[in-house]
């Protein structure tokens, strides 16, 4: 089952990068931290801008409905909020600092399994 209401959807992309954190935190080393702090900020801004494109949305037709997203803008903020999320070009800022200071597997985690949850919501 999937969730097509906005809020229920931001809450899973949330749980998803909250249960990566102890991942990435799980070696007792400062690049650990630097990495894990790196992750939490980028990804919030990311949680903020969906939010707010879909409020936007939500003003614009009102309803919540993932499926009823018509104002230009709102899906231009949606889709650089999941570009930001994914790591793409041109906002992969985040992605290498962040690899650098995790170990390999939790790397290849953030490179693979962090990136469904954002791109199912694109192609809602």
């Amino acid at each position: 089952a999937s969730s097509h209401h906005w809020l229920l959807a931001w809450a899973g992309l949330e749980l998803n990068m909250l249960s990566i954190l102890v991942i990435i935190m799980k070696p007792k080393h400062p690049r650990a931290a630097e990495a894990a702090i790196k992750y939490f900020l980028t990804q919030t801004i990311a949680s903020t801008m969906m939010l707010f494109s879909s409020t936007i949305n939500a003003i614009q037709t009102g309803q919540w409905n993932i499926s009823l997203m018509t104002d230009k803008y709102a899906c231009t903020m949606l889709l650089l909020a999941m570009t930001m999320k994914i790591g793409a070009a041109p906002i992969y800022f985040w992605l290498p600092e962040v690899m650098q200071g995790t170990t390999t597997s939790t790397a290849l985690i953030i490179a693979s399994w962090q990136k469904i949850a954002p791109i199912s919501i694109l192609f809602m």
